[in-house]
């Protein structure tokens, strides 16, 4: 069986309009802990619209952040497919539904669903090797731009893996997919520069699963000079699966940035993860797969399935009661536990790029919570 995942940068524009929805949330919650946030971003040549709904007593000066976000991820100068400095910027921001807010304000759900979460021993960091190796692709093609101007990469880029499974283990790459923006030049040196700079790295890195062959394509299309916005409309929440496991497991549908932390579209999804996590660490799988349910005004979910595809060391049905037991899933309780709403230890504009799991500082991903399900 062949597993391939994708991951795209930092100056992918879909990645930049999650940086800023995700950065206006950090902004709000900074003044506003206690904040209701839902925001989206659209951006196109030359134009960045913000819109959807926020309760809070907080201002914050949303064209500038936006602007700053922008230029802080690399576009500033139109040459590059977006300029932070000179694009418009609008607005279009309404107050939460206060039908909505009955329900959230008792302790509720923010919206009904199904939210999952996974981890695997297979990675130091318990996620699948394909989206952890092309999560580490974009992470280094931005490193690299950043430091190297002189090789002419530019913001946006984007990366997929294909590894082989035998017997449900992880045993090597097969091929690797890098996709770069680059200033105009010869397109066979564009490939060398990307090949030395980026890919190499990367490879070192997970040298054990280097065995044979594996087959290359670089700017498969050709030149890659034309990005970001002016080359494809961004939109918030459109990679959920390169935000998750890179398909390897199940996704409800819900996005996560710009959403507060009584969103379970993000909280739960969170939660499920750290649990997950807690469960592999704990010895109870080797692989493990958790899914909520839940309805929109109800506290607690109205469903949780365990499923550890024959990795378990015991019985998933006594998974799932120690998961019951140990843990509060109500969003007042995700939101105590994973400190959701305590700007000093969360911040969300980090987890808009290059994944929300498998990051060692979100809360999220520790482990010491483990010992609750022995």
């Amino acid at each position: 069986m062949v597993y391939t995942s994708e991951s795209v940068s930092e100056g992918h524009p879909d990645k930049v309009a999650d940086q800023i929805a995700d950065s206006l949330l950090d902004a709000l919650m900074e003044k506003d802990p206690e904040c209701r946030v839902a925001i989206e971003t659209l951006l196109t040549r030359g134009l960045a619209v913000v819109a959807g709904e926020v309760t809070t007593h907080a201002y914050v000066d949303i064209p500038e952040i936006v602007r700053n976000r922008i230029n802080e991820i690399g576009y500033t100068d139109t040459q590059l497919g977006f300029d932070g400095n000179t694009c418009g910027v609008m607005i279009a921001i309404q107050k939460q539904s206060p039908h909505i807010a009955m329900g959230v304000d008792t302790g509720g759900a923010g919206d009904q669903g199904m939210m999952f979460g996974m981890a695997t021993n297979e990675t130091v960091e318990f996620m699948p090797l394909p989206i952890t190796i092309a999560h580490r692709m974009t992470a280094v093609s931005a490193q690299v731009r950043k430091k190297h101007p002189s090789l002419g990469f530019r913001p946006d880029a984007k990366s997929q893996v294909s590894v082989v499974y035998e017997d449900g283990k992880a045993k090597r790459i097969e091929t690797i997919v890098v996709s770069q923006q680059h200033a105009p030049g010869d397109q066979d040196a564009v490939r060398e520069k990307v090949r030395q700079h980026i890919i190499e790295p990367v490879l070192k890195e997970f040298a054990e699963y280097v065995d044979g062959e594996i087959k290359f394509h670089i700017n498969p299309t050709g030149a890659f000079e034309i990005g970001g916005p002016q080359g494809d409309t961004g939109v918030t929440g459109r990679k959920i699966i390169v935000d998750t496991y890179g398909g390897l497991c199940p996704h409800g549908g819900g996005a996560f940035s710009g959403k507060d932390p009584t969103k379970v579209d993000r909280s739960a999804t969170y939660m499920a993860r750290h649990v997950a996590k807690c469960v592999v660490a704990a010895g109870l799988a080797e692989r493990v797969q958790i899914t909520f349910a839940y309805a929109i005004g109800v506290p607690q979910p109205v469903s949780i399935a365990v499923e550890t595809f024959g990795t378990e060391t015991i019985d998933p049905a006594e998974i799932e009661r120690r998961i019951r037991e140990n843990f509060d899933l109500s969003p007042k309780g995700i939101i105590d536990h994973l400190d959701l709403r305590n700007p000093a230890r969360v911040k969300y504009a980090p987890t808009a790029k290059n994944g929300h799991f498998g990051h060692r500082e979100f809360t999220w991903e520790r482990t010491s919570d483990a010992d609750r399900l022995k």
